[in-house]
């Protein structure tokens, strides 16, 4: 077995973002998401546009997914869509995870019923050499989208939005989506150079998506590890966060709040504090105090179980109550689902909270 080579920790060589960064002083998203004090607890819901929405099913009627995000007036109009109906505090980039493996010529599409799907899997360190770079220009569609939602958004916030490279390389090294990683977990203990190799691969290709949404406009961006939870903590340190850091740290000069958000991620939260976001998401399995504690001195963003929103009025309410109070006990709070809205969310549950969070106090 050959020895693990270290990643490289240095950020790629990119120009510093030129697009036009908005001044949003009355943002209470970006106040925030900064470590400030808003005028009142800000929210938006991850997969706040998609399927609950009657009119994104009208929007996206007999058009793929991944055409759909790389249709810039439709992504435009998908994107907008809970921003009029809700009021949120701020806009997400309707895209998905795969979307720059898409656009650097991979061959993935995203199956009815399964998930992404790729076409050539990814496990030997001569697969991961043939990987092809992302150049800028075939991220236009997406650059495209976001200058159309930077006109059309007025005062709200736009974040942009990628992929962690662990949940990209999970993908391509079990060919979709898995329960166990198992192939994934394999790659990385039997032949962690070629697992290192691939997500430095990755960091720099999800780093160049996210530069090219930066330099078009977005206000802040997300990077989503969906499937990081499924690591322990050692191996998250060893074997991913060195990766994610390097994305992270490639944004350092753009001068706008990094979110980072996995699933499943308590255990790791004190890990992925440490990667070098200026917000941490935390899924509804962790009280908010509780999670201050594991990953100090970081901005919240979370964490209503998305289930919780089937449960009727009354028990909406108690607990958006508890979590806005817990919130408290972070720098700042930024209220979200513990993940996204789940399809057959009622629109209006969604409304009610966002009224409800915007009416309690941001200081206890």
């Amino acid at each position: 077995m050959s020895a693990p080579t270290e990643p490289d920790p240095s950020p790629v060589v990119a120009p510093a973002p030129t697009g036009p960064r908005r001044d949003l002083p009355g943002s209470a998203f970006l106040t925030a998401a900064r470590g400030g004090t808003p005028a009142h607890v800000p929210v938006w819901f991850m997969r706040q546009a998609g399927r609950s929405l009657p009119e994104y099913r009208r929007a996206r009627e007999g058009t793929a997914m991944l055409e759909s995000c790389l249709t810039p007036d439709l992504a435009c109009e998908i994107t907008l869509q809970p921003v009029r109906r809700y009021g949120v505090d701020a806009a997400i980039l309707f895209s998905d995870i795969v979307v720059p493996l898409k656009v650097a010529g991979v061959g993935v599409d995203i199956v009815a019923g399964t998930g992404p799907v790729i076409d050539a899997p990814v496990r030997t360190a001569a697969d991961v050499a043939a990987l092809p770079h992302l150049d800028p220009a075939q991220a236009e569609p997406v650059a495209q989208a976001v200058r159309l939602l930077v006109h059309e958004l007025g005062g709200t916030p736009l974040i942009g939005f990628a992929g962690a490279p662990f949940t990209l390389a999970s993908y391509l090294v079990e060919g979709g989506p898995s329960r166990n990683h198992e192939r994934t977990k394999a790659l990385m203990h039997a032949d962690p150079a070629t697992w290192h190799a691939l997500l430095d691969h990755l960091a720099d290709l999800t780093l160049g998506f996210l530069r090219a949404q930066v330099e078009a406009g977005v206000d802040a961006v997300q990077l989503f590890d969906s499937w990081a939870g499924a690591l322990s903590e050692r191996d998250y340190r060893e074997l991913v966060l060195p990766h994610s850091t390097k994305v992270l740290a490639g944004l350092s000069d753009a001068d706008l709040p990094r979110i980072h958000f996995g699933v499943g991620t308590g255990e790791l939260l004190g890990a992925m504090g440490e990667a070098g976001a200026d917000v941490v998401g935390v899924d509804w399995r962790v009280p908010l105090d509780a999670a201050t504690r594991r990953a100090p001195g970081k901005v919240l963003q979370g964490n209503l179980d998305p289930a919780v929103l089937f449960a009727g009025p009354d028990v909406v309410d108690r607990e958006v109550r508890r979590i806005v109070a817990e919130g408290h006990a972070a720098p700042a709070h930024v209220f979200n689902l513990g993940h996204g809205v789940l399809p057959d969310t009622d629109p209006d549950a969604l409304a009610r909270v966002v009224d409800l969070v915007h009416s309690l106090p941001v200081r206890a």
